[in-house]
């Protein structure tokens, strides 16, 4: 089991430090503007306003497409190293090792940040603080979820 988990993690850090491409060869804005011709929820997505990157970044200043991208590139980077989070958690907890929950988090702190930073030297993308905090929310997140379905399964057992 050890070794499986140390082939996923190693596995998941490969993904993503293999995202040495540009912002234009990422963008999968004309994707959206096929799938979403109709342009859904814009309505309720209009409503909502992120600071981001010391500007303010909603479907008006950004326009539909590129909003919707953002949401999914950050729910992308919650939910990602959400799921490191958890299989660091459970690799630190089949290892024994005090604190499991918090050595997960800061492990992910420390991917995350170097993940940023790397990706300074790579043409049209910034490292950027915010989503170092979006990814070890998700790791918060995922992990306290994983801890309260390990409790009730321990106790409905």
């Amino acid at each position: 089991m050890k070794k499986i988990i140390i082939i996923l993690v190693l596995a998941l850090c490969a993904v993503i430090l293999m995202s040495n491409t540009t912002y234009e060869q990422q963008s999968i804005t004309p994707e959206l503007r096929y799938l979403l011709k109709n342009e859904p929820f814009k309505g309720f997505l209009s409503q909502f306003e992120l600071t981001f990157w010391g500007s303010v970044v909603s479907v008006e200043t950004w326009g539909y497409y590129e909003f919707v991208e953002l949401l999914i590139r950050k729910a992308t980077h919650f939910l990602g190293y959400g799921l490191i989070g958890v299989i660091l958690w459970i690799f630190y907890r089949k290892l024994q090792w005090r604190f499991p929950s918090l050595l997960a988090i800061g492990s992910i702190a420390i991917i995350a940040s170097l993940d940023e930073y790397r990706q300074t030297f790579i043409p049209d993308r910034t490292g950027a603080v915010e989503d170092v905090v979006i990814d070890i929310c998700g790791a918060i997140t995922l992990i306290s979820i994983a801890k309260l379905l390990n409790y009730f399964r321990k106790r409905c057992a």
